[in-house]
């Protein structure tokens, strides 16, 4: 009798697994759409409120920068709000961030809204990676986080292409819009599909971020996230620039380029969760190699319109493809060296990204700004990735994992 209880009850919470999973990805594609579509929109953005291309991205460096505080900062402080009530907490504030994008008088004004979307930004991606690897098997967690981060590879597959085309042709206010619309579709699906029993995290302290911050291998990972991640941000921020003035293609075509990089994303999540679930770290270490490899040959083809847009798709496939393998690969170190600090752990990486995101961003911009121009900001992604590689190959031969 109690084993055909425990197989009721393993089925049942089986059950509820993909509708937890659902809510988590329908959220996250909101929150991806707002976070790369300003990518589609610099240039009308820049136009709109008289600032340059480079001063248009810090739209997504100070982003990045919001993500990065909120998500340590901000978890540890809600860490003890049931699971269920913060999500629809974070996606209520995505909401209003994005409200006061669309009616922002200035670009200084926009800038805060942004940095504001961005402190929950930081607190869904943390908590939502760890309710997401904790409700499937081990061998499963990097397949489980893949799914969730999903909807940011949906995002930027339909999100991001058609938010550039809104605000191109309706205005950028527009899009900001639509992307609050989202948040509220967030919200609902949070409310009728996250279960209420999802438990607590325990107490999260600063202190703990910091006993966290003095491991070594830890420390590593969040290195290699921040380098390995980020490379590719010096060339993707600037993206409908270099395909406007670089290789030649029309606004309304770069917002059909970005729906192809977008779908090549999808592939490569879900290729980077499958062959990460055992070996998080040799699976890095291809990647980034083939990462780094694509952007040095984008350099080159950004000149023709054929052969750019097929290195584009393997870049795309490979942009996202390392997101699972970061993930579990904190998580896998955290387990080994400092156990019960998974979700500090987990929210220091979602920071990782997002100060790799704003480091690449920043070092585009400098490019963009300098004799260099738009054109060499591949290779110069590249010279990040392949730090990232180095460490990621000082890691695992320490590791083996």
């Amino acid at each position: 009798m109690e084993t055909q209880t425990a197989i009721l009850k393993t089925k049942s919470k089986r059950k509820s697994l993909p509708a937890a999973l659902w809510a988590l990805t329908i959220s996250a594609f909101g929150i991806g759409t707002t976070e790369f579509v300003i990518v589609g929109l610099l240039p009308t953005v820049a136009n709109d409120l008289n600032t340059s291309i480079s001063s248009a991205g810090l739209l997504v460096s100070l982003y990045a920068v919001g993500v990065a505080i909120g998500a340590p900062v901000l978890t540890a402080l809600t860490s003890q709000i049931a699971r269920k009530r913060l999500l629809i907490a974070i996606m209520l504030l995505f909401i209003i961030g994005n409200g006061l994008a669309a009616i922002a008088p200035s670009f200084i004004l926009l800038i805060l809204a942004r940095i504001l979307t961005g402190f929950a930004h930081g607190v869904f991606f943390s908590i939502g990676s760890t309710i997401a690897a904790s409700l499937v098997p081990e061998d499963k967690r990097a397949s489980a986080i893949s799914i969730m981060f999903a909807g940011l590879t949906v995002a930027i597959v339909t999100g991001v292409p058609l938010g550039t085309y809104i605000g191109q042709n309706f205005g950028w206010r527009a899009t900001f819009i639509g992307v609050a619309i989202l948040g509220i579709t967030g919200v609902v699906a949070s409310y009728f599909l996250v279960p209420a029993s999802i438990k607590t995290s325990k107490p999260l302290r600063i202190v703990d971020q910091l006993k966290v911050l003095k491991n070594r291998s830890i420390l590593l990972v969040l290195a290699i996230t921040a380098l390995g991640y980020g490379g590719t941000f010096v060339t993707f921020t600037y993206l409908a620039p270099l395909l406007e003035e670089v290789t030649g293609f029309s606004a309304n075509m770069t917002s059909v380029l970005l729906l192809v990089y977008g779908i090549a994303i999808a592939l490569g999540n879900v290729i980077g969760g499958k062959v990460s679930n055992k070996k998080p770290g040799k699976a890095l270490l291809i990647m980034f190699a083939l990462q780094a490899i694509v952007l040095v040959v984008l350099y080159f083809t950004a000149t023709s319109q054929i052969w750019s847009v097929v290195t584009l798709f393997f870049m795309g496939i490979l942009a996202f493809s390392n997101v699972p393998a970061l993930q579990l690969y904190v998580v896998k170190m955290s387990e080994k060296y400092l156990p019960g600090t998974e979700d500090v752990s987990s929210a220091l990486n979602i920071a990782a990204f997002n100060v790799g995101i704003a480091i690449g961003a920043y070092v585009g911009g400098l490019i963009v700004e300098s004799s260099l121009g738009v054109g060499a900001t591949p290779w110069v992604g590249s010279i990040l990735v392949i730090v990232g590689f180095l460490i990621t190959l000082i890691l695992y031969k320490k590791e083996k994992l």
